[in-house]
C-alpha cells in the first residue's frame, strides 16, 4: 500500500473507537526494589482494565533480562495471566508475543489448557518467535533453530488441545498418543509476531517480512507487527500479506491485525514538557542504549493529538485493534487513555475485528 493509499483510507466512513478495540499490557517488568506492593498493585490494574471496559489484558515475555533492551526482568507470562485471570471475570488473556521455541510443547499444551479452564477459555495465544539470542542458549536450543521449533510447537499445540489422543512424528519433537485434560472447549485464538520494522543499527532484527513467517499467519487467526514497525511499513507488510493470504486459500478479512506499542500518556500541549516526562517514565524500563532519538521513532511519544495522529495513522495502514503498554504500573493512565484516546481513534465503520476462534465442537 502507497502512502498516497493510507492517506486516502483516513477519508473513509469512520466511526469513534471504543474499548473493545483496545487492550492493556500488565505492567509485568519489575524493579530489584519492588516489595509486595507491587504484587497487589497487579491485581489493581488488573481489576481497572477490567472495570474499565478495556477488552483484553496482555503480557509481555522474557526469561531472562535483555539488558541491551530492557532495564528490567518480566515476570513469567502462563503464571502471571493466571494470577489475573482469578481476580477478573470477562477480560481476554493474552500473550504478545510468547516466545514459542523456549517452551516443550507438551509442557505448554498443559499450561495452557489449566489457564484456559481456570480462566473459563480467555487466552489468546499471541505467539512467535523471539529475537534475544542467549535466551535460546539459557534453554538449551539454539537461535538457528527457532522457526522450525515454533512451526512444531504450533503443530503441536493445536493437536493436543483439539484431539483426545495426538501423535507426532517431527524433526525436533516426536509425540505418542499423548492426551492432554482438560482439553479447552475450544482452540485458543492463534496471533503470529513479525513482519518489518525500522531499518535501524538499533533494531534487534533485519526490516524484512520473512515468507516463513506469512506462512505461520497463513495458519493462524492473527497478525502482531513490530512495535517497530511505522505505519508505512505496517501497510506495506499488510499490502504483502494479502496477497499471501490470497494465495494460500485464506480470505483476509478473517485474520486479525493487531499492533502493540508503548506508551505513556501527558495531557499537556507543551510538547517540550511532554517528551521530558516520557522519556523519564521510558527510562525506567528501556535501556539508555537504545537512545531517545530511536524511541520516539518507533513508540508513541508526543502531544495527545500527536499520539491520537499517530495511532490513527496505523488503523489506516490496515490495524484492527490496539494493545498499548503502560510505562508506570500506576493504572491511573488507563483512565486517561480511555477519555483522550479510545474515543478519538476512528476506525472504518465497516470493520471488525477478524481472528477469533470458533470452539471446538
Amino acid at each position: 500500500m502507497t502512502l498516497e493509499a493510507v492517506e486516502s483510507a483516513s477519508t473513509r466512513a469512520q466511526m469513534p473507537g471504543d474499548p473493545s478495540r483496545f487492550g492493556v499490557f500488565l505492567p509485568s517488568y519489575i524493579w530489584p526494589e519492588d516489595g509486595p506492593e507491587r504484587v497487589r498493585g497487579l491485581i489493581e490494574f488488573a481489576r481497572e482494565v477490567e472495570r474499565l471496559g478495556f477488552d483484553s489484558i496482555f503480557i509481555t515475555d522474557h526469561v531472562i533480562a535483555a539488558r541491551h533492551f530492557y532495564d528490567v526482568s518480566w515476570l513469567d507470562p502462563l503464571t502471571t495471566l493466571t494470577f489475573v485471570a482469578a481476580a477478573t471475570e470477562r477480560v481476554r488473556l493474552g500473550t504478545s508475543i510468547l516466545i514459542l521455541p523456549l517452551r516443550h510443547p507438551v509442557i505448554l499444551a498443559k499450561q495452557i489448557a489449566t489457564l484456559e479452564y481456570l480462566s473459563g477459555d480467555r487466552y489468546i495465544i499471541g505467539g512467535g518467535v523471539g529475537w534475544y539470542g542467549p535466551e535460546f542458549e539459557a534453554v538449551g536450543t539454539h537461535k538457528s533453530e527457532r522457526g522450525r521449533r515454533t512451526d512444531e510447537v504450533l503443530d503441536i499445540l493445536k493437536g493436543l488441545l483439539t484431539q483426545e489422543s495426538f501423535s507426532y512424528d517431527g524433526q525436533l519433537y516426536q509425540l505418542r498418543d499423548v492426551t492432554i485434560d482438560p482439553r479447552p472447549l475450544r482452540m485458543p485464538p492463534v496471533w503470529i509476531g513479525g513482519g518489518s520494522q525500522l531499518a535501524s543499527e538499533k533494531s534487534p532484527e533485519a526490516p524484512l517480512f520473512h515468507p516463513a513467517v506469512m506462512a505461520r499467519i497463513a495458519r493462524s487467526d492473527g497478525w502482531i507487527p513490530r512495535p517497530t514497525s511505522p505505519p508505512e511499513q505496517i501497510a506495506s507488510d499488510w499490502q504483502d500479506l494479502q496477497g499471501y493470504l490470497r494465495k494460500e486459500g485464506r480470505d483476509p478479512r478473517e485474520v486479525a491485525v493487531v499492533h502493540e506499542n508503548f506508551l505513556h500518556f501527558v495531557l499537556d500541549n507543551d510538547r517540550d514538557r511532554v517528551l521530558r516526562e516520557q522519556h523519564t517514565a521510558y527510562a525506567r524500563v528501556m535501556s539508555e542504549a537504545r537512545g531517545d532519538d530511536y524511541l520516539e521513532s518507533v513508540y508513541l511519544f508526543g502531544t495527545p493529538d500527536e499520539i491520537v495522529a499517530k495511532l490513527q495513522a496505523r488503523v489506516d495502514a490496515g490495524v484492527q485493534y490496539f494493545v498499548l503498554h503502560t510505562m508506570t504500573p500506576n493504572p491511573g493512565q488507563l483512565e486517561l487513555w480511555l477519555r483522550e484516546i479510545v474515543p478519538n481513534v476512528l476506525f472504518p465503520a465497516d470493520s471488525r475485528v477478524a481472528g477469533t476462534a470458533a470452539p471446538i465442537s
